[in-house]
């Protein structure tokens, strides 16, 4: 705990290049991945091989991917935009799949309805499919930013700072509590980033909470 709050101020800006490098590449997953799905979501061989694609980045080690994009894209391999980049393929590889299901959940009396009401595709996708989609999406976007927050660590063993750092320091010194320190504050970061998603959620939806209330008390008169 000492040696904690001696290196505090080292351990919260490393918390912020961590919260940088996960939350970008969540954010541009889900500008990506959403038009995505929305342009397959009712093409049955496109949906297949876009979802075979997501599954097959999503295998690639992610320490490779650090090291190879640098000579792709012709950055240092000190530059954050490789992580990011990086990160923003799996992202979307996850996100993919989880923006399918969320669209997919949508009743389609509804969305014919919307078109009944004189709704174009566009108009309909962002003011009916997406709003009605987003409990689903949120609880997608929660699964990848755990993710995110735990593989940004691995970018440490290139040299990226982040909370990763203390790991491999810890681990070069045998020093026990700085490795403690490294987990703990990652674990309080991806709690903050799920608590975030949550509360994002409801305040984006506020519909889903009526309707879960009025699920809930006719399950109760029954």
């Amino acid at each position: 705990m000492e040696w904690a709050v001696a290196n505090l101020a080292r351990i919260l800006s490393l918390t912020g290049q961590h919260l940088v490098l996960a939350l970008v590449p969540l954010l541009l997953g889900l500008l990506i991945s959403l038009p995505l799905a929305q342009a397959v979501r009712h093409r049955r061989a496109w949906r297949t091989g876009l979802l075979t694609l997501s599954s097959v980045l999503y295998t690639v080690p992610s320490l490779a991917l650090f090291i190879i994009l640098p000579v792709v894209l012709g950055t240092r391999i000190l530059d954050p935009v490789n992580v990011i980049v990086a990160l923003t393929v799996y992202a979307v590889a996850l996100l993919v799949r989880s923006s399918l299901d969320a669209l997919d959940s949508v009743d389609g009396e509804l969305s014919l309805a919307a078109e009944a009401l004189g709704h174009t595709p566009t108009t309909r996708y962002f003011r009916v499919d997406l709003p009605l989609s987003l409990p689903v999406l949120v609880a997608g976007l929660r699964a990848v930013s755990v993710s995110n927050i735990s593989l940004v660590s691995v970018a440490a063993l290139v040299g990226m700072p982040n909370l990763g750092v203390l790991f491999t320091e810890g681990l070069q010194r045998g020093f026990v509590t700085e490795i403690v320190v490294g987990l703990v504050a990652i674990l309080v970061l991806a709690l903050v980033m799920d608590l975030a998603l949550v509360l994002a959620g409801r305040l984006l939806s506020p519909w889903a909470r009526l309707v879960d209330g009025a699920g809930q008390r006719k399950a109760a008169r029954s």
